[in-house]
């Protein structure tokens, strides 16, 4: 009698403490290339020498995450968001006061502490980025997408304003609202006067806010 295979289904394996240790190395990962991208470029950090910096082979990173560029755009979103947890910015704890503020003022006062966080995680690898972005389309690509990334976000913070009924000083011009958050989102601010010019966060925060509150409000 010939041998009949089982169609029961296969039970798929789960290990949680596999599961921890891959985090971990991916957490590892990212931390290194974070490092090197900062310190010795894009395009001069290999993947090679990311895997030494965290002491694991090369093909460990390649299985992680695939590519460079896929490497590089998850050190973006941890950045950002300031860990792995797939939750998406606006809905992090630290954005909340924006959506929750009951006053424009507040809304901009809040927004500035997001610019100044984000600032603080991103700024130097917002500018490593800008300057690989024409080494190649995907690299080009990550740079167009933290572009809209960041237009995507000043399109709601101008919606928040909005709807709290004092009219901005771009009136309905909604584009041109968005113009102005998206100028002052940009972490290259934070670069310039924080991490050269020496300012303390906590100034660049309320120079930000003033100069929003001066750009958008009538009030």
């Amino acid at each position: 009698m010939a041998d009949v295979k089982s169609t029961k289904p296969t039970r798929r394996y789960h290990s949680p403490v596999r599961e921890e240790n891959a985090r971990r190395t991916r957490r590892a990962l990212v931390a290194a290339a974070t490092k090197l991208f900062v310190a010795n470029g894009y395009t001069a950090t290999s993947l090679a020498d990311v895997a030494a910096a965290a002491g694991v082979a090369r093909p460990t990173v390649t299985a992680a995450f695939g590519t460079k560029p896929a490497l590089l755009r998850q050190v973006l979103d941890e950045a950002l968001a300031g860990d792995d947890a797939p939750v998406p910015v606006a809905e992090r704890p630290w954005y909340r006061p924006v959506r929750e503020a009951d006053t424009q003022s507040g809304v901009i006062d809040a927004y500035a502490d997001v610019c100044m966080l984000i600032g603080g995680r991103t700024a130097a690898i917002f500018e490593t980025v800008r300057r690989a972005a024409d080494t190649g389309p995907e690299v080009g690509e990550v740079w167009a997408t933290l572009l809209r990334n960041r237009r995507f976000g000043a399109y709601a913070v101008v919606e928040r304003l909005r709807s709290l009924g004092d009219p901005l000083r771009q009136g309905d011009d909604v584009e041109r609202a968005a113009d102005v958050v998206w100028f002052f989102n940009d972490p290259a601010h934070y670069a310039a006067l924080v991490l050269h010019a020496g300012w303390t966060p906590e100034e660049f925060r309320a120079w930000l806010a003033t100069q929003m509150r001066a750009a958008l409000l009538t009030g």
